[in-house]
């Protein structure tokens, strides 16, 4: 069991020293196959260090790997929820009344069905195809899909190919406030990005392992075989969370590194909250979460990330 532990790791240090750490788990905890807690996150914490530092690339410009890190951010972003959507159109199965933008018309898209519109397919394989070819590096391939999102956004109850109501979208809240397909903030920058990265990026963009994927094959199970809603409380609280542990997860990387790179996909993120805050403030009226304290959590994280790259490349100087 101590092997999964490696998995932490970046292969080239496993490579090097995973035998010196096997060895030194099983001297230190003769007959146990698993360390106790505080030895596991520790591993994991110098294991997830290691993997920032190795991430670090000199042959591709800093802003490159950063724009490119801000398209998989607001893709994965644009694609939580419809989560359950492309489960049920994926799988065949019709949600019936546990639809959520989309209302299964048949497996083809030119499928009719009673009380649907025909030929319609679900919102969320737009950012589904623009975070896949993200991950593999093939932005000219997220290109034109993300130009749909913006297409199927402006084009509300016009444009029928995926569906009124895959358009419109329940959109979530997470850090203040929904963001709906028809909010064009979220699909014009990543569909920015995706150019430049199309442009200057080309033979440059790092190829993330398809493995990847997995945690977004976990999240379509449990938000399609379980029912979990974006507007659910369970899925709020669970998104909200997963937020924050972002924004933390990208102080850590800028503090461990010293990159600027991260401020990137933080500023991108940033823009696309404060857009759906001023456009639906609906959550800063609510006492459980003041409107003030959502603003300094989007604003706050840029400054500290800038702090924290200054204070350690001042260190690194000596």
């Amino acid at each position: 069991m101590n092997r999964l532990l490696l998995a932490a790791y970046p292969r080239s240090h496993r490579s090097r020293q995973g035998r010196e750490v096997l060895d030194c788990l099983a001297e230190a905890y003769p007959g146990r196959s698993w360390p106790p807690p505080r030895e596991v996150a520790a591993l994991v914490r110098a294991g997830s260090l290691a993997r920032v530092r190795a991430a670090e690339d000199t042959a591709r410009p800093w802003w490159v790997d950063g724009v490119h890190l801000a398209a998989l951010v607001l893709a994965a972003l644009a694609l939580v929820p419809y989560l359950q959507d492309v489960w049920d159109w994926a799988l065949r199965i019709d949600p019936g009344e546990h639809a959520m933008g989309f209302r299964f018309a048949g497996w083809y898209p030119w499928s009719e069905g009673p009380g649907t519109q025909p030929g319609t397919l679900p919102y969320g394989l737009l950012p589904l195809v623009c975070l896949v070819a993200l991950l593999r590096g093939r932005a000219w391939i997220a290109l034109p899909a993300s130009a749909a999102m913006v297409c199927a956004g402006a084009t509300t109850g016009a444009w029928t190919f995926f569906g009124a109501e895959g358009v419109v979208g329940p959109g979530y809240y997470g850090l203040g406030a929904p963001i709906l397909a028809r909010d064009l903030v979220l699909s014009g920058v990543l569909t920015a990005a995706c150019a430049v990265l199309t442009v200057r990026g080309r033979g440059r963009l790092r190829r993330r392992s398809y493995a990847w994927l997995v945690p977004v094959a976990c999240a379509m199970f449990v938000a399609g075989g379980l029912r979990i809603a974006s507007y659910d409380p369970l899925f709020q609280r669970g998104w909200l969370v997963a937020e924050i542990a972002a924004l933390i997860a990208a102080w850590a990387a800028t503090a461990a590194t010293g990159d600027y790179r991260w401020m990137i996909p933080v500023a991108a993120f940033a823009v696309v909250r404060l857009q759906a805050i001023v456009t639906h403030p609906m959550l800063m009226e609510s006492p459980r979460m003041p409107g003030t304290a959502i603003l300094l959590g989007l604003v706050a994280p840029l400054p500290v990330l800038a702090f924290a790259a200054q204070r350690r490349r001042d260190r690194a100087l000596p």
